[in-house]
């Protein structure tokens, strides 16, 4: 196939080419003269699988013909050699060093570091498996410089890396990276006395690792042998290639810096990189742009020199757009309709963007009509229905089953899939949940759940209840286990749950389908390695289940549409199609952030000779130029993330500076004219997102509805009258409508909560007092009440504990007050209902006060908890009435325990903040007109005209209401006028 040369071969192709298909055609062009069988004894190396896929395709795209043997480099980890074992399984490595981690962590006085131990110890074989793939020896941290300088740290993190290097000269028990350096080692020794007989190429890799860069030089330097790069820049003249060697740290951010570290390694220079085929970039003029847009901070000042070369920059960018979304959705949906409208002419379109989360934003937007892109990456197992799903079940495995943990796996699509009764599955669990939100059914109860399933009287109801509680209300083992036991008792429940209560474990859904059958590969490979695991608690095989889950990934159906692709950023080399989109332009994004080592410090990789952040930002460089130099490539970016503004790309920024710096060759209008194309896009996106007027909703009034007056309530709670007064609508929604709004599943310590604690404390302390008595025995009963009080209501320990530290606090002004409201009176009605008739309306009015005091003189005294803020004078007067209704009403005789009185005063006990008695201003005349405005307001909302405004005097415009998704709140203004209309 090649001439005799005494030198090795490098051929290269450059940014933009159709990678795979020219490495065919540059093959099959080669070997025209050659007979049939010589393609078959070529043996093509290529650098990933769907790199191999889409060499494969190309070739079957021409006539037919013998195949070379297609290999990928990483496949050399599993040649045969004599005496080298095969790799050790990774997770079988990790448990290892999961014990050793352990036990440096549990030295340091770290406990419950389970979970961070796994984590440090998949961090450290990485390490591992990068030393060996870098050449860099256990010997090397014996240096006694190496940690000079540093930080204690770092020094301690040394010598633990001393006693676990030794994994890397255990020659029984590789890892896959360890035995492809060995096995690349093997080759290149048996290759120098005996060359291989047919052509070897390595074609698509750049060398950026130690194991596949020495490959490629063996290869290189066969008598048949040659090395095709991807991307590689022919027009970055000598003084930019020598830029990349200087200073301390090299210029490995270039783009080109890997191939340049492999040309010096085989003693060549740029020149000697010869065109595997000619002309064949899609854009050479955009390509030296891009060329000198991207050179080495060195030597930018080329820039004023050699930008006036490269002529009008309006026709060399004209297939370049670039794209400034306001955000990420913008941006989704300006891409979707991009690839869209490529479909619709035919056109191969691909999405290169290492961002993740603003891929599957374009998949969504892609949905709408109907395209499913071929996603290289996949779908996160972990986002599966299967992995959701043991996800969940394993926290009920382990832990106390939280209400709604229960409730997202009874809702779970894989739940009771084993026989035909999912629906009453499904009716069963929605009846449930109702409880659970109406009355606090607990499922800790398991006889008062049974109990509430036998009230319907229906067989099947108990069978589910029956067949539900063992799997919720298991006993948790404690302590360390076993990884084995850990997995079987997870795989029994999910499994149990998949079949429900009336079908079988291998009639359910849970392992079908490419979802089910990864998810169970990936169980069985964590069962295969458990006897390696160290003992674990719970949370941390939830913390290992998570990580393993994260790992697999569900691949792309056939329903994917041939034309539309979403790659990756190193997947940019295989290319591929007329239009490219490169998106998530932005710093953190592309390039990412480096990911912070826990074992080394910078300077520690550097001397060691491992991969830097800046060769990590070299490679994701080399994969922006080659992907930008497609035929048609569009540039974009989002100018906010979900927190903040964000900082373009610095290749972006670096072109743009290049462009707007030339105005001699048109840069500023070239640059103008790309922004305008993208800004089109933008345009249609916002289109595309805007209702068509036809569906458009117009934002709701404020409503006023105004139902048939015998529909109107004829009875409320005093405490309901504030409410009438400040949010009638909420009034119109509880009363009429009878729309009562859920309690949440997941309850927490909330304020109302602690409300409804003070004021059972405070009933059972003032009825159970039997007579005057001291200081300390009062004090004594109290907390005595308050313990039984609080253990009975509130089921957190923490609550519990703050609940008590806080009456504790305010117990001892409380009784030296309570002492003498004892004095001068004693309690007669306490959480007692009182209710009397209005004149004139046909309406009732009820209450049930906190407490009410007669006192010796024959009147009485009202009184009021507070475990909150106490209502201010003004807002008694016009909106807080409870006090004075109840005083009126006392007047009125409504009291059961009491004749008409005379109100001698009321007061709120404050029990919060401000804690002590805070006396409401009561008179006669103030009685009086309270019930007079009272009259008033009942007998304007019996006529029919009058409508229950919403939010009509709310304490706070901020503080939102139960109902007021109802009314449409946010929709209209709180300035509004309402809009009365009759319902009913």
């Amino acid at each position: 196939m090649f001439k005799p040369s005494d030198r090795p071969r490098i051929f290269a192709l450059p940014p933009g080419a159709e990678f795979p298909r020219e490495v065919v055609r540059g093959l099959t062009g080669r070997l025209a003269d050659a007979p049939p069988e010589a393609m078959a004894r070529v043996t093509l190396y290529l650098n990933t699988g769907r790199m191999l896929r889409a060499v494969r395709a190309a070739f079957a795209d021409r006539k037919a013909h013998f195949l070379p043997r297609l290999r990928l480099v990483s496949d050399l980890a599993l040649d045969p050699v004599p005496g080298l074992p095969l790799p050790e399984a990774p997770l079988s490595r990790r448990f290892a060093l999961m014990q050793l981690v352990g036990a440096k962590l549990k030295s340091e006085g770290e406990t419950g570091s389970g979970v961070r131990a796994f984590d440090l110890a998949d961090s450290l074989a990485r390490l591992l498996e990068e030393m060996q793939g870098e050449g860099a020896l256990p010997e090397a941290f014996n240096d006694p410089d190496l940690a000079a300088d540093h930080a204690r740290h770092w020094e301690r993190s040394l010598a633990f890396l001393r006693i676990v290097t030794a994994y890397l000269s255990d020659e029984d028990h590789p890892d896959a990276e360890g035995r492809r350096r060995r096995v690349v080692a093997w080759l290149a020794e048996r290759w120098r006395s005996d060359p291989p007989p047919g052509p070897v190429l390595v074609a698509g890799s750049t060398g950026s690792r130690g194991t596949t860069l020495a490959f490629m030089q063996a290869v290189a330097r066969l008598p048949q042998g040659a090395v095709i790069l991807p991307g590689f820049d022919f027009d970055l003249p000598e003084n930019g290639w020598k830029s990349l060697d200087s200073g301390t740290f090299p210029t490995e951010d270039h783009p080109q810096y890997r191939y340049r570290a492999l040309l010096r390694s085989l003693d060549l220079a740029p020149r000697d990189v010869a065109p595997w085929q000619a002309e064949t970039a899609p854009d050479p003029a955009r390509n030296r742009v891009v060329s000198l847009a991207l050179r080495p901070a060195p030597v930018t000042d080329r820039w004023l020199a050699e930008g006036p070369q490269l002529g009008d920059l309006t026709a060399a960018m004209t297939g370049a757009s670039v794209l400034h979304a306001q955000d990420a959705r913008e941006e989704a949906v300006a891409i979707a309709l991009i690839l869209r409208e490529a479909v619709e002419h035919g056109r191969r379109a691909q999405l290169i963007s290492p961002d993740r989360v603003l891929t599957r934003r374009v998949t969504a937007a892609l949905d709408r009509w109907g395209l499913i892109p071929d996603d290289s990456a996949g779908r996160p197992l972990i986002q599966s229905a299967a992995g959701r799903f043991l996800r969940q079940t394993a926290a009920l495995a382990v832990r106390r089953a939280e209400p709604q943990d229960v409730l997202a796996v009874l809702k779970h699509p894989l739940t009771a899939t084993g026989g035909a009764d999912r629906g009453r599955h499904l009716l069963f669990t929605r009846d449930l949940e109702l409880r659970m939100r109406g009355k606090g059914l607990l499922l800790d109860d398991p006889a008062a759940v049974r109990s509430w399933a036998e009230r319907f009287e229906d067989p099947h109801r108990v069978e589910w209840i029956d067949w539900l509680l063992p799997l919720i209300a298991p006993e948790k083992p404690a302590g360390e286990q076993p990884l084995g036991d850990w997995i079987a008792r997870h795989l029994a429940l999910a499994e149990a749950i998949s079949a429900g209560p009336w079908g079988r474990a291998g009639e359910s859904e849970l392992w079908r389908e490419e979802a089910g059958e990864t998810a169970r590969r990936r169980m069985d490979t964590l069962a295969a390695s458990a006897g390696e695991a160290p003992d674990m608690g719970g949370f941390d095989y939830l913390g290992l289940l998570d990580s393993s889950l994260s790992d697999g990934t569900i691949r792309q159906s056939d329903a994917a549409h041939p034309l539309i692709a979403i790659r990756g950023t190193l997947e940019a080399r295989v290319l591929g199609a007329d239009l490219v989109v490169l998106a998530g332009l932005n710093e953190g994004i592309w390039p990412a952030a480096p990911e912070p080592d826990p074992w080394l410090s910078r300077q520690m990789r550097h001397r060691l000779g491992l991969l830097s952040p800046e060769r990590q930002i070299g490679l994701s460089a080399h994969d922006f130029q080659q992907a930008a130099g497609a035929a048609q490539v569009v540039f974009s970016r989002a100018l906010r993330d979900d927190e903040s503004e964000t900082v373009p790309s610095r290749w972006l920024s670096r072109l743009s500076s290049l462009m707007k710096g030339l105005p001699d060759q048109s840069g500023p209008t070239a640059w103008d004219g790309m922004v305008a194309r993208g800004a089109e896009w933008l345009a249609r996106a916002r289109l595309a997102e805007a209702p068509e007027a036809a569906h458009r909703m117009p934002p709701a009034r404020r409503p006023a509805p105004r139902p048939p007056v015998e529909s109107r309530p004829k009875e409320l709670p005093v405490t309901d009258i504030t409410t009438l007064i400040r949010d009638p609508y909420a009034i119109y929604a509880k009363r009429i409508l009878r729309l009562r709004p859920l309690e949440p599943i997941a309850q927490r310590p909330d304020g109302r909560l602690r409300g409804i604690v003070l004021h059972r404390i405070m009933e059972r302390f003032i009825k159970e007092r039997s007579g005057p008595e001291e200081i300390g025995a009062a004090l004594g009963r109290l907390r005595g009440i308050a313990r039984s009080v609080i253990d009975a209501q509130v089921p957190w320990p923490g609550a519990r504990i703050l609940y008590l530290a806080k009456l504790d606090r305010i117990a001892g002004g409380f009784l030296a007050d309570e002492a003498a409201r004892a004095a001068a009176g004693r309690a007669l009605v306490i959480e007692d209902r009182g209710e009397i008739g209005l004149d004139r309306v046909d309406f009732k009015l009820t209450a049930r006060p906190d407490r009410i005091d007669l006192l010796t003189d024959g009147r009485v005294h009202i009184y009021d908890y507070k475990s909150g803020q106490v209502p201010s004078v003004k807002q008694q007067e016009h909106f807080d009435k409870q006090l004075r209704l109840e005083a009126a009403m006392a007047e009125r005789g409504a009291f059961a325990a009491l004749d008409c009185v005379d109100v001698a005063g009321a007061t709120h006990i404050a029990l919060g903040s401000g804690a002590g008695e805070h006396s409401a201003r009561l008179t006669p005349e103030i009685i009086d007109a309270s019930w007079d405005g009272l009259l008033r307001l009942i007998a304007t909302y019996m006529r029919r005209e009058t409508g229950y405004t919403a939010r009509r005097a709310v304490f706070e415009a901020r503080i939102a209401g139960d109902y007021d998704h109802l009314a449409r709140a946010g929709e209209w203004e709180m300035s509004d006028p309402s809009a009365p209309e009759d319902v009913g």
